[in-house]
């Protein structure tokens, strides 16, 4: 008997910049949290930079226009 493996790829579907984390809640119902450190030009950006975003790709990532960030959901869930 052979077993099906199924790769479910991770969808923010809400995103929350605060003064020291990056807060994503996924499809799945999980939520990650992030140092806002480990993306500088969030760190820097003014609180309307921050709460300006929008989900890319389905929301395979979040995207920034007035900083020129983009960041993906699996980079934020990789084991590093």
């Amino acid at each position: 008997m052979s077993t099906l493996s199924v790769r479910f790829e991770p969808l923010a579907v809400d995103v929350k910049v605060t003064a020291h984390a990056l807060q994503v809640v996924l499809a799945d119902g999980r939520e990650v949290s992030v140092p806002l450190a480990w993306f500088p030009r969030l760190l820097n950006a003014s609180v309307e930079q921050r709460d300006n975003w929008r989900l890319i790709g389905g929301g395979i990532g979040i995207h920034w226009p007035d900083v020129d960030e983009d960041i993906s959901v699996e980079s934020l869930i990789a084991v590093r």
